[in-house]
């Protein structure tokens, strides 16, 4: 590929995922009491940070990396459970606290890297549906409150021109993506927080304070907040965290692998995630956060149709350029919190979506699915709709249960468990998968008296059926019947198998569809046996 059209796609990605890479810092930021400056300083780090994630993951070192065209970035699954850190333990030691429970959540997750990658039947679509619906759901407030300004104690909080403002954003957003095509439509979100700052200049709601000390060039310096702390709340809470995004990744690298034509096995899902994991463990080195993939640039590969691992790469290599100058994280953060806050909506609104949209293949008509999608997200929303719910449990506690992300990701793995593993939907795939294959293929007919072969003995596509007298073989389809057995007295012949060998009535082959169906949980069902391949 050209170096100039290498370097465009690569920066189609950045644009794609930039405002995902620094909202996670400027919600956090003003949390824990940072300055204007101090939280650009952030801005910058998580841009560094990622920028190393993604070229740990798409070039790819040893066996760490999918050598995907997969972009990584600060994960909002941490958004809402830092925060809860940061109340916990004060502004002085929020960050310390927080980059010590990233650094022994990522090791841990790279630990379990190899092991993780052989649990997917533990996280099936009605799992991480559930996560995802429940990361945009809890970060919605935070948009609201920004549409208000952002401070409570502000006199002009909640006032008509802040919600103007954050209203002619969202307003700018939707006729962009409405009315732009290719690349500049992927950017409708970055144009419209440009032009709602625009609009904010001349009403005196732009700070440019900020843009004076910031210099032209600067490094992430290590522990700039200080050196890491280790509280076990916190690593808890952390370390959940690491969970949902692991399960968030191996989505997206199962997701990008049919869209590139090569579909993601063990041994790559291992890697993506040994990446992932590996780049939030240092990512507090270097003052980032936990990262994870951007299922939007999933998109993108699949609408641009450009696969190369290298463009993304690109993309990665300008993300570290603009970590390493301070004064563009500042004109970011220029950006009013109105302005951000209507961007937000959208934003924050897409990841809920995209969780729906999983949810969509979760099977939720099936065993008690719907349930378990009801009690997660009704757990996950106690602390945005009822902020003082835990008041009575101890601090420790409070830092998990107040993280709505973290307590409906648990409700949603145990009782995924309890109904369709260890309950009473549990025989419910392996009597699916047993009847599967008893069964022939469509229109074939039935096993016969005698020495029957076992089910596991299936016969590849195209393979012809038994001998004369030979007990019926469970086929896959396309398989043939029987050459030219007798037919028995009752034995039913399929519209393109053999007739069934004499003795016993044959079996009519159920369809092939219903051998494949999903299991209760939305995951597939259980393939025939290796002996088979």
């Amino acid at each position: 590929m050209p170096p100039l059209k290498m370097v465009t796609s690569g920066l189609q990605h950045v644009a794609a995922m930039y405002a995902g890479v620094v909202a996670p810092p400027m919600i956090l930021g003003p949390a824990v009491g940072l300055s204007a400056a101090e939280t650009a300083f952030l801005m910058g780090a998580s841009l560094f940070t990622a920028g190393i994630a993604t070229l740990l993951q798409t070039l790819g070192v040893w066996r760490i990396g999918a050598r995907l065209p997969f972009v990584n970035g600060v994960s909002f699954a941490g958004v809402t459970p830092m925060i809860a850190i940061g109340r916990a333990e004060g502004p002085g030691d929020a960050l310390p606290v927080i980059f010590g429970a990233v650094i022994v959540a990522g090791l841990l997750g790279f630990l379990l890297s190899p092991y993780f990658s052989k649990l997917l039947r533990f996280f099936p679509p009605v799992v991480t549906g559930t996560v995802i619906t429940l990361i945009g759901l809890s970060l919605l407030p935070v948009a609201f409150n920004w549409s208000q300004g952002g401070d409570a104690t502000a006199d002009d909080y909640g006032s008509t021109a802040n919600i103007a403002l954050a209203a002619v954003t969202l307003l700018i957003v939707l006729v962009l993506r409405r009315v732009l095509r290719g690349f500049l439509q992927q950017i409708a979100i970055l144009l419209g927080l440009v032009a709602g700052t625009l609009v904010a200049v001349p009403f005196g709601m732009t700070d440019f304070a900020g843009l004076g000390d910031a210099g032209l060039v600067g490094f992430p310096t290590p522990f700039h907040f200080g050196a890491p702390q280790f509280e076990i709340a916190a690593i808890v809470s952390m370390c959940i965290v690491m969970l949902v995004c692991m399960t968030e990744s191996t989505a997206d690298m199962l997701a990008l692998g049919k869209i590139v034509e090569r579909p993601a096995d063990e041994r790559t899902i291992e890697g993506g995630l040994r990446a992932d994991t590996l780049g939030s463990a240092l990512a507090p080195l270097f003052n980032g956060f936990a990262c994870s993939a951007f299922a939007q640039n999933v998109g993108l590969v699949a609408m641009t149709r450009v696969r190369s691992r290298y463009v993304v790469a690109t993309g990665g290599g300008i993300l570290i350029l603009l970590g390493l100058c301070p004064v563009l994280a500042s004109v970011i953060a220029l950006v009013p919190l109105p302005v951000l806050g209507g961007a937000g909506i959208v934003l924050f609104g897409s990841v809920a979506a995209s969780g729906v949209q999983t949810l969509g293949t979760a099977a939720l008509e099936k065993g008690e699915n719907a349930l378990i999608v009801a009690t997660a997200i009704g757990v996950g929303l106690i602390p945005i709709a009822a902020p003082g719910f835990y008041h009575a449990f101890p601090d420790d506690l409070l830092v998990i249960l107040d993280s709505g992300i973290s307590t409906g990701c648990l409700v949603a793995i145990v009782l995924n468990l309890a109904f369709n593993h260890f309950g009473r939907g549990g025989s419910r795939p392996t009597e699916a998968a047993t009847a599967g294959r008893a069964t022939g293929p469509v229109g074939g007919t039935g096993p016969a008296t005698g020495s029957a072969r076992r089910a596991d003995e299936t016969g590849r596509v195209g393979h012809t059926g038994p001998r004369t007298g030979d007990s019926g073989d469970t086929g896959r389809d396309g398989d043939t019947g029987p050459h030219t057995g007798d037919s028995g007295p009752t034995g039913e012949s399929g519209p393109t198998g053999g007739t069934g060998p004499a003795g016993v009535p044959g079996r009519a082959g159920a369809p092939l569809r219903e051998r494949s169906a999903a299991a209760p949980d939305g995951s597939p069902a259980a393939a025939p046996d290796a002996s088979s391949r």
